[in-house]
C-alpha cells in the first residue's frame, strides 16, 4: 500500500510540474488515465487516483466523456521546472542567488565578479560628485530612448578601436547586458524557436532562454571557438534562429576565438538565417584583443552588446546594443515598453567613471592582479588534483576538471555546508556532459581556507 501511495503521489507531481511549467497551461486536457499509465509505467488505478486527488484539491478538473482537464489560473512560471530536471546545487539560478544572498564573509570561489575592493571605486566615487551636481532637468528627466548620447559616443569609439564600425543610431543603452539579450530575444524569437549556445556557457543564458520558452542547443566549445563541424550540422538539422556567444574572452572556460574559427563560423551564417549574439562583457580584461564577430561581420546579422557592471560597478546597472539602424528602431520601441525611458542617471554616472583619466590606469592594474592570481590559483588548484582545462591569456576564469570518479555537484554541497560557494560545471553545460568540472572566479580564489575545503571535499 505504501508503494503504491508512493506512485500516486509521483504521478501527481509530474503533472504539477508540467502545470507549473506551463506544459498544461489552464484549460488543457491532460493525458488520458490509460496513456498516462503508459508513460510512467504505473497501474491506471495508480493515475486514476493521482486524477481524482488532483480534483480535489481543484488542480483538475473532469468532464464526462472528454478527459481530464487543468483547471484554474495560469500558475507562476517556475523556471525550474523547464528542462531536465536539476539538483539544485548545478542549478544556474541556484548558483547566483547563493553568490548574492550569501553572507559577505563567506568564500565565493565560484562567483562571477571581482571583489568590491578590486572595483573602480575612486572613479565611482568622483563619477557621483559630479553627478549630483547636475542640473535639475539631469537628475529627475527621463532618459531618451537610445540613451546619453555622451556614453553611445563613447561606445562608438570604442568599437571603432575592435574594428566594429557603428554610428550613433546603432547604439541603444539598456539596463544590462541581461535585459539587452531579453530585449533581443522579444524582438527575435517566437516560443519554439532554437537557440544555438556554447557548451558550455555562461549559465543564465540557459535561464533567460526558459523564459523565453525557445529550444536551447548546445554546440561543443573548443579551445579556439565553437566546434565549427557541430556547429554547420546543428544548423542544417535544427534551423536556428539565435546563437549567443562570448568571442573577447569565453565564459567559463577562458578561451578566446581565433580568427580560422570566426571567417568559417560566419562563413555558416552566411548560407543561413541565423542572427548572431556577441556578448563583449570581458573585452576590458583582454591584454590582446581577440578577434570579434561584429567586426567581421560589420553589424549585419551579428548584434554586438555588453556592460560595466564587471569592470566599473555591478550597482550602477548600464549596458548597450550595436545593431543594424532598423534593428535598433524596433528595439526602442520595446524598451520603451518594457522600461520607459531607462537610466538617466546610471549612464551619466558610468561615462563620467568610464571616461576618467584614472580608469585605462586602474584596469591595467587589474589586469596585472588577474595574471597573478590565474597563476597563483592554478598552481594551487593542481597541487589538490584539480587541473585546468586551458590556461587563458587572460580573464577572471579558469574551467577546471576534477580528479578521475569526483562528481562537481557533490563536491559543491559539501563545500557549501562550509561556507564555500562553488559553480559546478552542468549548470553551464545544455548537454550535462561537464559534471567532473567547476569555474573558479581567480579574483575571488585568494584565500587558503577556500583550498583546504577542497581538499577535504575531495578526500584528501
Amino acid at each position: 500500500m505504501k508503494r503504491n501511495g508512493t506512485r500516486i503521489h509521483t504521478v501527481m507531481g509530474e503533472i504539477q510540474s508540467r502545470i507549473a511549467a506551463r506544459t498544461y497551461p489552464p484549460g488543457a486536457r491532460i493525458p488520458s488515465v490509460r496513456a498516462m499509465a503508459q508513460t510512467m509505467q504505473v497501474s491506471v488505478s495508480t493515475v486514476l487516483e493521482a486524477y481524482e486527488r488532483l480534483m480535489a484539491e481543484g488542480v483538475l478538473s473532469s468532464r464526462p466523456g472528454s478527459g481530464f482537464y487543468v483547471a484554474g489560473p495560469a500558475a507562476p512560471l517556475a523556471l525550474t521546472e523547464l528542462g531536465p530536471k536539476l539538483d539544485r546545487v548545478v542549478d544556474p539560478l541556484w548558483i547566483s542567488r547563493q553568490s548574492l544572498e550569501t553572507a559577505s564573509d563567506a568564500l565565493k570561489p565560484g562567483c562571477g565578479w571581482l571583489p568590491p575592493s578590486w572595483m573602480y571605486e575612486a572613479g565611482m566615487r568622483k563619477a557621483l560628485r559630479v553627478v549630483a551636481r547636475s542640473d535639475t532637468e539631469k537628475l529627475a528627466e527621463y532618459a531618451s530612448p537610445l540613451g546619453s548620447p555622451p556614453l553611445r559616443q563613447f561606445l562608438a569609439r570604442r568599437l571603432a578601436g575592435i574594428g566594429t564600425e557603428a554610428t550613433l543610431e546603432q547604439i541603444m543603452l539598456t539596463e544590462s547586458s541581461t535585459h539587452a539579450i531579453d530585449l533581443i530575444c522579444r524582438f527575435l524569437l517566437e516560443p519554439g524557436d532554437t537557440v544555438l549556445v556554447d557548451d558550455p556557457c555562461y549559465f543564465n543564458f540557459h535561464a533567460l532562454l526558459k523564459a523565453h520558452r525557445v529550444k536551447i542547443v548546445g554546440v561543443p566549445y573548443t579551445a579556439t571557438g565553437p566546434d565549427i563541424d557541430a556547429f554547420g550540422a546543428a544548423l542544417l538539422e535544427h534551423a536556428p534562429r539565435l546563437y549567443i556567444t562570448n568571442s573577447g574572452i569565453h565564459n567559463p572556460t577562458g578561451a578566446t576565438l581565433s580568427p580560422v574559427t570566426a571567417h568559417r563560423l560566419l562563413k555558416l551564417a552566411d548560407a543561413s538565417s541565423l542572427v548572431i549574439v556577441e556578448d563583449d562583457i570581458f573585452g576590458d580584461f583582454e591584454t590582446t584583443p581577440a578577434p570579434r564577430l561584429s567586426a567581421f561581420d560589420g553589424l549585419s546579422r551579428v548584434i554586438q552588446i555588453g556592460s560595466f557592471s564587471k569592470t566599473i560597478s555591478a550597482s550602477v546597472r548600464c549596458g548597450y546594443i550595436a545593431a543594424r539602424g532598423e534593428w535598433i528602431e524596433s528595439l526602442v520601441d520595446l524598451k520603451i515598453a518594457t522600461t520607459f525611458g531607462g537610466g538617466r542617471l546610471a549612464a551619466d554616472i558610468i561615462h563620467h567613471a568610464i571616461t576618467d583619466s584614472g580608469y585605462r590606469k586602474h584596469m591595467e592594474s587589474v589586469r596585472l592582479r588577474l595574471a597573478e592570481a590565474m597563476d597563483k590559483t592554478a598552481t594551487k588548484l593542481q597541487a589538490i588534483g584539480i587541473k585546468p582545462w586551458i590556461m587563458p591569456q587572460a580573464g577572471l576564469y579558469l574551467w577546471c576538471q576534477l580528479p578521475q570518479g569526483k562528481d562537481a555537484a557533490t563536491l559543491a554541497r559539501a563545500c557549501l555546508n562550509e561556507g564555500v560557494v562553488l559553480a559546478p560545471g552542468n549548470a553551464f553545460s545544455q548537454s550535462m556532459t561537464a559534471g567532473d568540472f567547476l569555474r573558479f572566479n581567480v579574483a575571488q580564489s585568494g584565500d587558503p581556507r577556500i583550498y583546504e575545503v577542497l581538499k577535504r571535499a575531495l578526500g584528501g
